[in-house]
Formats: structure tokens, C-alpha cells, sequence
């Protein structure tokens, strides 16, 4: 059994009993076919979180100082993850992303760059956006909700797969993708709080 899905065993027994999680549209998730999921970031934890709760394995970029101590390293790309530096105008990191959906696998992204100190959603930078576009990848919106507390519920979700197919065609740019993009994680958020929440209590 490789590293990753030992890793994904150990950290779904810790983390569905002692944060409650409750997965919502695993099914929109394509089962073969070049993916990338896109969440929101409100936690350090929101990396192995989607790890876990996604059907498929997935890819994630990690800031590259976590790199620099060779079993880190090790560690890091046994569980599939490779360095950006940050402000995702790393030229190599872009090329690996792409090379991971050439190759049919899945890409995990957070958007915003950074994780959201008050759980608020913040702008995107233009990554995503440039991976939706060079590529013909299924996009998928996520949403992670609730509070990191044990005991508490957390929710994740995972929506239906976005045509990106005009902004493609029209040759938006990469932030006018990420936009809509967060638009589409925003509404899932929305739609959410929008319904009856009263198992969450």
C-alpha cells in the first residue's frame, strides 16, 4: 500500500469521528478524467480534510519551505504534494499542475492562496483560474464548513462540475476565471446556511 493511501487511512479514522464530518455531493466528483477541486481554506487541516472526503486521490501544491528538509520531503511527495512558492507564479509548480491533468489525475486547489483567519471568503488569486483554463480539466467547487472543533460538525461539499467551456472560448483571463469560480464556492456556502442546518446542532 503506497504512502498516500496509508496516509488517508490513518487520517480518516482520526478525523470523521473526532470532527463529526459529513460529506455532501461526493458523487459530482468525475470518477476518471482530469479533475481539479476547488475549496475554500479557513484551516491548516483543510488539505487532508479533502484529502479524505474526496473519491479520488489528489494532487496539492505546498508552500516550497516545507521542502528544504530532505524527510519532509520525502514525506510531502509520498502524499502527493509539491512545492509553489508563494504567490502562484511559480513557473515550474504550473507546469506540474498541468502535467498531473494531462496525465488524468486530480488537482487540489484553495483559490484564495491562504487560509481565511476569520472564515470569511477572500479574493482569489489567478492560479486556479489559469489551471481551469489551460487545461480540460472538470471543475469542482467545494465547500468546507464549520468549525474545527471536536465534537462539532464538519460539513464538506462538493458541487456540480462548472462549464468553463465560454471563458475558455472567449479567452477570459485566469482572475476573471478564479472569480467565478469563488462565485460558485460562495453560492455553495450560501445555499447551505440557506437550508434547514439543524442536524449541525
Amino acid at each position: 500500500m503506497s504512502l498516500y493511501k496509508v496516509a488517508k487511512v490513518v487520517v480518516s479514522v482520526l478525523f470523521f469521528p473526532l470532527f463529526r464530518i459529513r460529506v455532501i455531493g461526493k458523487e459530482n466528483v468525475p470518477k476518471s478524467g482530469p479533475v481539479i477541486i476547488c475549496s475554500n481554506h479557513i484551516s491548516n487541516l483543510d488539505p487532508p480534510v479533502v484529502g479524505i472526503t474526496s473519491p479520488r486521490d489528489i494532487y496539492f501544491m505546498a508552500k516550497g519551505e516545507l521542502f528544504e528538509k530532505m524527510f519532509l520531503r520525502k514525506l510531502l511527495s509520498g502524499i502527493h504534494a509539491f512545492p509553489v512558492k508563494r504567490g502562484m507564479s511559480d513557473r515550474n509548480a504550473l507546469r506540474k499542475g498541468l502535467a498531473i491533468l494531462k496525465n488524468g489525475n486530480t488537482l487540489g486547489l484553495f483559490p484564495e492562496g491562504t487560509r481565511s483567519k476569520t472564515g470569511q471568503l477572500g479574493k482569489p488569486l489567478a492560479g486556479a483560474g489559469f489551471f481551469a483554463l489551460r487545461s480540460n480539466a472538470a471543475i469542482i467547487p467545494c465547500a468546507i464548513i464549520g468549525p474545527y472543533k471536536p465534537g462539532k460538525k464538519l460539513t464538506v461539499i462538493y458541487g456540480e462540475a462548472m462549464n468553463m467551456e465560454a471563458y475558455r472560448d472567449t479567452k477570459a483571463s485566469a482572475k476573471d476565471a478564479a472569480e467565478a469560480i469563488m462565485i460558485e464556492i460562495e453560492n455553495l456556502i450560501e445555499n447551505y446556511h440557506s437550508q434547514d442546518t439543524s442536524l449541525d446542532k
